[in-house]
């Protein structure tokens, strides 16, 4: 079954790339094969300005609203990045942001968006709080509401992650992706797919928030009672309609990663790509590493995994490799 939905075209992804080229950067493809035994290159989306691919999507939407809707101002609810990226694609375009962040929010994502000048709000613990906290905030203060996930515009934008990796290494065989409310997914999915259908897209979740798989599995939208994982951006209780429709449609195998090997894939990027990397960010590379990408669909050619983003203090950091 197939959710009915407009998907995401080329042609808008390719536009997005054009939109957003002046503030997103193309990040580069650091390899790592020697030490992984395998053809294996890392996507640095930790590299983009605020950290993280969100970015992109944040840019490629709050680009395209009219003057007197920028004027307003927008709002997010966000766990982090996505809060940081409209709050820096609002400043640059000249429109006042508010982003709504959970009470459990790292204080380096706090401090982040409000470095880029966004009013924060603190709700509740999940995206559903923080949803409704900002509908109302929009609805009573005229802001338009610029979605992490869930939009043509967001999605578009993610996907130009996809031209770069196939532009950058057209052999790939397959690309592994972070997924929380699937928006990253998505629109990477769409590009590669509808460019290169012989690419496998893998997705990843961690084992406590594993929303999306749930949906695949069942055929529909499923919402878990609750999420948890060591990978904060990575802990919608449900994912998006338009993104879950673009996972059924684009993404070959959505597989599951526990905390403990996300830790461990933290360090390795660390002292084998010489990067950071959140643990959202880490989750792929954590797939290729501990063997859950080989036992789904065994891939022999190159693979690249997207590294979602790096916004971690540097004590928790020090924190995991004490631990390890």
């Amino acid at each position: 079954m197939t959710t009915t939905a407009t998907f995401v075209s080329l042609d808008a992804i390719r536009a997005a790339a054009e939109r957003i080229k002046s503030t997103a950067r193309v990040t580069p493809l650091i390899g790592v094969s020697t030490a992984a035994g395998r053809p294996f290159h890392l996507k640095c989306e930790n590299l983009q300005p605020a950290g993280a691919f969100k970015i992109r999507g944040a840019f490629n939407m709050v680009a395209q609203l009219d003057p007197a809707e920028r004027a307003a101002g927008v709002i997010t609810y966000s766990s982090g990045n996505h809060g940081q990226a409209v709050a820096l694609a609002a400043r640059t375009l000249g429109a006042p942001a508010v982003v709504v962040m959970p009470t459990t929010a790292p204080r380096i994502k706090i401090e982040g968006a409000q470095r880029y000048g966004a009013e924060i709000i603190l709700e509740g613990t999940t995206s559903l709080e923080r949803r409704a906290r900002a509908e109302a905030e929009a609805a009573a203060r005229g802001l338009t509401i610029v979605p992490p996930f869930d939009h043509e515009w967001i999605i578009a934008g993610q996907g130009t992650i996809g031209l770069e990796i196939l532009e950058q290494r057209p052999d790939v065989a397959a690309v592994l992706l972070p997924i929380g409310g699937g928006g990253l997914a998505a629109g990477v999915a769409a590009a590669i797919k509808q460019v290169r259908a012989d690419v496998t897209v893998i997705g990843v979740e961690p084992v406590g928030s594993a929303a999306m798989k749930a949906a695949v599995d069942a055929g529909h939208l499923v919402t878990l009672p609750k999420t948890e994982s060591i990978a904060d951006g990575l802990l919608p209780t449900r994912v998006g309609d338009i993104t879950f429709a673009h996972v059924q449609r684009f993404v070959d195998r959505v597989i599951t990663v526990d905390d403990p090997a996300i830790v461990s894939a933290v360090l390795w990027i660390v002292a084998n790509a010489k990067v950071i990397a959140e643990p959202s960010g880490a989750a792929t590379t954590a797939a290729v590493l501990n063997g859950a990408l080989d036992a789904a669909l065994p891939i022999t050619g190159p693979v690249v995994a997207v590294v979602s983003g790096g916004n971690m203090d540097p004590s928790r950091l020090a924190e995991f490799a004490h631990a390890n």
